[in-house]
């Protein structure tokens, strides 16, 4: 489970199949790691999840954060599991790449504005 200084904390979701994580700091390697542990259990778990980010007060990730072997395997099978990944408060940079790949990818990715994100659940569930 994510430690309490981590910069990564699971949210409570109404189901199982629905992840969501906030986001309120620097990422490190450890909070991304233990994100993709997270993630690579509800693969294993279930055909299908949806995940759910909101980036209350995010500040960056550290250099090995970025390319961490088990945060891109994760990401690699999401193009398999992921039926909607929604983000909400991603800075400008995050949403011009999420909404691109949203084009390309099988996943149906959707950002949201902080203040958008009671809208960010509905769609979800949807």
């Amino acid at each position: 489970m994510t430690p309490a200084t981590s910069a990564i904390s699971r949210r409570a979701s109404p189901r199982p199949t629905l992840l969501a994580f906030e986001i309120a700091g620097k990422i490190d390697k450890a909070a991304i790691e233990d994100m993709a542990h997270q993630i690579d259990a509800a693969f294993d778990a279930y055909d299908r999840i949806d995940i759910l980010l909101i980036m209350a007060d995010f500040e960056g990730m550290e250099a090995g954060a970025i390319f961490d072997r088990e945060a891109l395997g994760a990401q690699a099978r999401s193009i398999r599991h992921v039926r909607k990944y929604g983000v909400v408060g991603a800075p400008a940079w995050a949403r011009a790449t999420i909404e691109f790949f949203d084009f390309l990818s099988p996943v149906e990715a959707k950002t949201f504005d902080l203040a958008e994100e009671a809208g960010a659940w509905a769609w979800v569930e949807t």
